[in-house]
């Protein structure tokens, strides 16, 4: 039987805060008055989005290597604002992060994110971003991203626990599984309700 967990990190995009990076192609699109298609194009053939999220790029970085490639220099503030402004809370995650905090496990965020995104959500001001989390590993902070080994080490090194007394959440088949390899208890996101039941089934009653 999986044991009760120390310490409980949480993946961010589908997980607590839904996504949607289409909305924000046609919402780059837009501002750098574009066809859709030629952002699309230029995303898929510089990496950029990767490169930004593993901090291999910083934003004006991304923006004069992004304008050259579509042949237009959209101001660089409308740009990151609109290449931000695809997320929605979670609501469904919001009992189960307030019963952690009941039973007194310590939060982590472990994401695959890039500062303006993470700027953005901090600018909604929700509650539980960075609210209760203790720890909050972000993959342009670390130059490592998901699955890759050196991002979990990253995150196990500032929880000080055993790996197997981490449990970890994440949307992603690709990402639990690397951090199963690390020595870490992970389960696949797919509702509230599930991680509910994988918690229960670790001895973590939320009360919800």
């Amino acid at each position: 039987m999986p044991r009760r967990p120390a310490f409980v990190f949480l993946d961010l995009g589908n997980v607590i805060v839904m996504f949607d990076r289409e909305r924000a192609h046609r919402q780059m699109a837009a501002v750098a008055g574009v066809p859709v298609e030629a952002v699309q194009a230029t995303l898929a053939a510089t990496q950029l989005e990767q490169r930004l999220e593993k901090g291999l790029i910083d934003w004006p970085g991304f923006h004069a290597e992004f304008s050259r490639h579509v042949g237009a220099a959209a101001d660089p503030i409308l740009l990151a604002a609109a290449a931000s402004d695809m997320f929605t809370l979670n609501v469904a995650m919001l009992p189960v992060i307030a019963g952690l905090t009941r039973a007194g496990v310590p939060i982590g965020i472990l994401s695959n994110t890039c500062g303006i995104h993470w700027e953005h959500l901090l600018s909604k001001r929700y509650a539980i971003l960075p609210g209760t989390a203790t720890v909050t590993v972000l993959s342009h902070e670390v130059s490592a991203v998901k699955p890759e080994p050196a991002i979990y080490a990253a995150a196990a090194a500032q929880v000080g626990v055993a790996p197997e007394q981490i449990f970890f959440c994440d949307d992603i088949p690709a990402h639990v599984e690397a951090a199963r390899a690390c020595g870490w208890d992970a389960e696949v996101f797919e509702s509230a309700a599930g991680l509910i039941g994988a918690l229960h089934r670790r001895g973590l009653n939320l009360g919800v």
